[in-house]
């Protein structure tokens, strides 16, 4: 296929030169927004008189039929072609003569490739989006169905304070709430037309560009030419997004990956999502959170690319940065998979209610209580702090629960013990107690899952 910026040179370029030089390999999948792009731009060209309306028509027709004819397989992508832009244009002037070459008049590929990719992330970030919703609903349902279970919070893996598995799943909830609002700035952002920024100066034609903005949904029009050619902000805000979103479900595999475990065996992942050992045909292994959190890794890979991409390229256009979109593209592959895997996970995902206690029971994770009762029977918290902790150690020597010693046991540290202290140390009571908006009771995590319930809702 002929270069169509052949005219200054005399020489074609090496062979190996142009393999390098080629993008349509990858760009390739941005075709459909290549294609409507090139549309509203012939749309307006015949709307400003720049060309002709039979003209604007016969190149809106042309491309429409270069459109169906790639999503119906008759007319298949040259990965000969330097990229899909220069491939489509080929096409449509193969198809329309002469017609076909005033397409490119008053833009750049410069300005083309940047509306495309802006275009193309606009429609996958939302996808992103409703796989986020789809989760989070996933993880709020799942919490509904344990209000009562009773497990150990952790600090440092520590067991330390007693909360409920509703509450625990409810803080995911949270995480990816707020990577869909993310989500949403960075798309507000980036839903500004570069189209009709050209090479790097504008045009000399009197094109109107919040025409070409408008018809391709943008809310506005860069305005300053070198920054719309050059601009890749959005990539590395998106990139950005995407990162958070796979810290958030690496965390959430890791805790997953520790409850499946025979040491802690707080949940049991569906056969559907774990796999097998080919020499121990005891293991369950979970194989899906363990490669969303090594996926997790790419993702931060492909942000740290776009970064130093980034850094040290003056305006505007660089070849350089055609390295943006195997990054991007690597990142919401990976983000749209392990989302798609991650939210069944969640709904099949049973938990072990019984083992929770059980765990909960030990460790002495009702001691913040123990100092509470006695902060109730006037002492200031250090000074009951200091008693307690001096109450756990002898029960670490003896070998004894806070909840298995005798009265007079605890009087040896302080006097002001009474009966009633037991009721206070009971696990399922130091849960109930936490009443503070936020906090692990029953009422403050019900009213976390509504919460989630009415985000929810803005979305249906």
């Amino acid at each position: 296929m002929d270069k169509l910026w052949a005219g200054r040179f005399s020489k074609e370029l090496n062979a190996a030169a142009d393999d390098f030089n080629s993008s349509v390999g990858f760009d390739c999948r941005m075709y459909e927004q290549d294609i409507k792009g090139s549309m509203a731009h012939a749309a307006m060209l015949g709307a400003c008189g720049i060309i002709t309306k039979d003209e604007s028509d016969r190149l809106i027709e042309g491309l429409e039929g270069i459109l169906g004819d790639i999503k119906d397989g008759t007319l298949d992508i040259d990965m000969n072609a330097e990229d899909i832009h220069m491939f489509i244009e080929s096409v449509l002037t193969s198809r329309l003569g002469d017609v076909g070459k005033k397409l490119h008049t008053g833009r750049s590929r410069n300005d083309q490739v940047a509306v495309d990719l802006r275009m193309w992330l606009r429609s996958e970030a939302g996808e992103i989006k409703e796989k986020l919703l789809a989760l989070i609903s996933a993880v709020n349902e799942k919490a509904k169905q344990y209000p009562d279970a009773v497990m150990p919070g952790y600090t440092h893996l520590q067991r330390a304070q007693p909360v409920t598995f509703a509450h625990y799943l409810s803080a995911y909830s949270m995480m990816f709430m707020r990577d869909v609002t993310r989500l949403q700035d960075a798309v507000k952002r980036m839903n500004v037309s570069p189209l009709g920024s050209a090479a790097l100066a504008g045009t000399t034609y009197p094109i109107n560009r919040q025409m070409t903005a408008s018809l391709l949904g943008f809310d506005s029009f860069s305005l300053n030419s070198l920054d719309g050619v050059s601009d890749r902000d959005y990539c590395i805000e998106l990139l950005s997004c995407f990162a958070t979103v796979m810290m958030h479900l690496s965390r959430f595999s890791e805790e997953i990956i520790l409850w499946q475990s025979w040491e802690f065996k707080f949940i049991e992942l569906d056969d559907s999502f774990t796999t097998g050992s080919s020499i121990m045909p005891q293991k369950k292994n979970p194989d899906m959170a363990e490669l969303v959190r090594g996926k997790t890794g790419r993702v931060y890979g492909d942000l740290m690319a776009m970064l130093t991409v980034l850094k040290g390229i003056p305006l505007a256009y660089n070849k350089d940065m055609q390295e943006d979109k195997e990054a991007v593209f690597d990142a919401v592959d990976t983000v749209k998979k392990c989302l798609t895997v991650f939210a069944p996970m969640i709904e099949t995902m049973k938990a072990l209610p019984e083992n929770m206690l059980k765990a909960a029971k030990s460790g002495f994770i009702n001691a913040t209580d123990l100092a509470d009762y006695l902060v109730g029977k006037g002492l200031p918290f250090r000074t009951a702090y200091k008693i307690v902790g001096q109450t756990v150690g002898y029960c670490v020597k003896t070998g004894k629960t806070l909840e298995e010693l005798s009265l007079d046991e605890y009087h040896e540290f302080a006097p002001e013990f009474g009966d009633d202290l037991y009721g206070a140390i009971d696990i399922k009571n130091c849960v109930e107690k936490r009443i503070s908006d936020g906090g692990t009771g029953k009422k403050a995590v019900e009213a976390e899952m509504n919460a989630v319930d009415e985000f929810l809702k803005q979305y249906k």
